[in-house]
């Protein structure tokens, strides 16, 4: 039958072709392992499962154990449950008690990221080998030898890991069966829901809110909660036969291991087939007993390495003939042998009873003759010298350091929190210092006259300083105690106030009095310093005020005071 030219269609070119892995087209219909599939309807229904098989709601009405329906809510009802407060049925009459609920949202879990790069084929699997596959039904391995058999494997997609939230309402007649519900729902909170033998998912129960509503006719009492899940999606959309699958089906390849390779002509063949002689001229390559000549493709020879010497060095060797190799040293090694080495690397070395590390040397160590290290020693007990130890510096540690100079300086300790007791006199010729401070004397001048840097008083000094000090001011706190008010007698002028006052006198070594140690009112109004003086003259203690400065001029009718320091 002739094909139409019409009907001819021309091939893809190679970059438009998709890649084909051949390896994973196998049939699956026969397949009992099926393809996995999780879906949004698959964890709608493990929260309905659970709530009417595991929590199995009920109150008790009348004495009667009466089943809590649970219903989820399509969009329309749930609106207008949300709009009326309560749930009716087709005849418009209240359902008590009902629990209703609905997905109101799904987020991307991000504890646990997953991107499969593409959905169409996902890259990322959790791998599984099935225990037995139909592929080896014929296969009897007890008596096989040298084959492996096939194994079946599944690739199974890593799912989107997903966290649903759901809102639940759950309406009674009384708080006592509302009390028993959310007990019995509460219960199971951060548990994994789900249906025996199917996915199960972990969810969250948040927080409650409880409402109740009075009315003329009813009585509802109210409950409002949230329920996390954090659930996995895998769609059906991608398990279709001809599309990529979701769980894919791998078989390794059946081996056949040969131990033992012959060589046969094809005349001695068919003449055993004719009822000859079986395969006189066979040889064998590879394997049989211990009697059988092996011989090699590829030839193999030894070489000496350095220090080692080798007898027929680089003859090849293929199996066909014996080769004879005498390995020797340039010195006898043996428990009775001297040994000689240039140098030696090891971790320890064992010399009669002692170790010697890199640590130190394990047990009791003896030396005739000088010792003499180039670097640190360090001794782990004690030290006996016979003769005389002569060093350059000398450290004691004994919770703190020591060092004695050759210059004939000494150090004691290393850190701050060093301590050093000495019992006995010290006797220093010198300066002390003391936290960069440089101490040559210790004075004993009473009068503190000298002002040196570098001094230490003693303790007379410092006695008789204070007792002198103390004598010459004694007289301090009188004089500071001393405030008293004075009330003017008689007028000088229009400009001068007498007061019949003395003020007191400062001690020695404090300011004398002036007028700042006192305040003056007239008529109960400050008067300013800058605008007055006074003067003391025998008894009479005066108040010489500047009229122009201050604005007025004094009158006899005025109340003049004075407040500060007057001697009584």
């Amino acid at each position: 039958m002739a094909i139409s030219i019409d009907n001819r269609k021309k091939p893809l070119p190679r970059s438009q072709r998709k890649t084909v892995n051949r390896a994973v087209q196998l049939r699956r219909d026969t397949d009992d392992v099926k393809d996995i599939s999780i879906s949004l309807m698959d964890m709608d229904s493990t929260i309905m499962y659970y709530f009417t098989e595991v929590i199995k709601p009920t109150v008790v009405d009348n004495g009667e154990t009466v089943k809590v329906p649970v219903m989820y809510s399509s969009p329309e009802r749930w609106a207008a449950v949300q709009k009326s407060g309560f749930m009716r049925d087709s005849k418009r009459q209240l359902i008590l008690p009902v629990i209703a609920f609905r997905r109101t949202g799904m987020e991307k879990d991000s504890n646990m990221p997953v991107d499969k790069i593409d959905p169409e084929e996902p890259k990322l699997h959790w791998q599984f080998e099935k225990k037995y596959t139909n592929a080896n039904r014929y296969d009897q391995f007890s008596v096989q030898q040298g084959i492996f058999p096939q194994k079946e494997y599944y690739n199974v997609a890593v799912p989107d890991y997903m966290i649903l939230s759901y809102d639940f309402i759950v309406w009674t007649h009384y708080i006592e069966q509302m009390n028993k519900l959310v007990e019995r729902i509460n219960w199971s909170a951060g548990a994994y829901w789900g249906e025996p033998n199917k996915m199960r998912f972990r969810t969250n129960i948040d927080s409650y809110t409880d409402t109740t509503e009075v009315s003329d006719k009813e009585r509802i009492v109210k409950t409002q909660f949230s329920v996390t899940l954090h659930g996995y999606l895998i769609p059906e959309a991608y398990n279709e036969l001809a599309g990529p699958h979701t769980m894919q089906k791998h078989l390794t390849p059946k081996r056949v291991v040969i131990g033992t390779e012959t060589e046969v002509g094809v005349a001695p063949l068919m003449d055993q087939l004719a009822g000859g002689e079986a395969f006189p001229d066979a040889r064998t390559l590879s394997g049989g007993d211990s009697s059988t000549s092996v011989t090699l493709g590829h030839t193999f020879s030894l070489k000496s390495g350095l220090g080692i010497t080798l007898t027929n060095e680089g003859d090849a060797y293929d199996g066909s003939e014996a080769v004879s190799h005498t390995i020797s040293l340039p010195q006898v090694v043996n428990t009775t042998a001297n040994v000689q080495f240039n140098a030696i690397t090891s971790s320890a070395l064992l010399l009669g009873s002692n170790t010697i590390t890199s640590a130190g040397v394990d047990g009791n160590w003896s030396v005739t003759g000088s010792l003499i290290t180039t670097s640190n020693l360090t001794v782990g007990g004690n030290a006996t010298i016979a003769g005389t130890l002569i060093a350059q510096e000398f450290h004691t540690e004994y919770s703190s350091g020591s060092i004695i100079l050759t210059s004939g300086s000494t150090q004691f300790g290393d850190t701050l929190d060093d301590n050093h007791y000495f019992t006995g006199s010290i006797h220093s010729t010198g300066s002390f210092e003391l936290n960069g401070y440089t101490i040559d004397e210790i004075s004993n001048d009473t009068s503190l006259t000298d002002g040196s840097a570098t001094a230490v008083v003693t303790e007379n000094a410092v006695k008789q300083y204070v007792t002198d000090t103390i004598t010459a001011t004694e007289d301090y706190p009188i004089y500071l105690r001393k405030q008293y008010v004075k009330l003017f007698s008689a007028l000088v002028g229009n400009n001068t106030a007498s007061f019949s006052a003395v003020t007191a006198s400062a001690p020695s070594g404090m300011t004398s009095t002036t007028e700042h140690d006192f305040l003056f009112f007239i008529n109960g109004q400050y008067m300013e310093h800058d605008a007055i003086t006074i003067q003391q003259a025998s008894s009479t203690f005066y108040l010489k005020v500047d009229t122009d400065s201050i604005g007025y001029e004094l009158e006899s009718d005025d109340e003049i005071l004075a407040w500060g320091k007057f001697n009584s």
